[in-house]
């Protein structure tokens, strides 16, 4: 794993330091550059992670009712060859943001319990 340092100004510093640990996960969202109705989830999952929550909480987290239910349309029209272009960049985006969470969840018990 690399270490990287930075200078960050005063404020920016002050919003990211109460959720340091959860700022590998928020960077990664952030670079997948999500241009899809995903770009939705991602930023459901950002605004969770920003509230610092307890890797009890990370373990319990799951998709929105709307983000299940438009990747359960995705699947239903795959499924049925009728997945467009676009609907099929969608799903890979929320099959990438699925992986992210996972992997979160099996790094939780890294994190120190708050």
């Amino acid at each position: 794993m690399v270490q990287v340092m930075m200078q960050l100004p005063d404020q920016l510093a002050e919003q990211i330091l109460p959720v340091r640990r959860w700022l590998p996960v928020i960077l990664e969202l952030g670079l997948a550059r999500l241009k899809t109705p995903a770009a939705q989830t991602s930023a459901e999952i950002v605004e969770f992670l920003l509230g610092n929550p307890s890797p009890a909480e990370v373990m319990a987290y799951h998709a929105s009712d709307r983000s299940q239910e438009r990747l359960r349309r995705l699947f239903a029209l795959n499924s049925a060859g009728l997945l467009g272009e676009a609907e099929q960049a969608e799903l890979n985006e929320l099959d990438r943001l699925e992986h992210i969470i996972l992997m979160l969840k099996a790094n939780v018990p890294q994190y120190p319990h708050s």
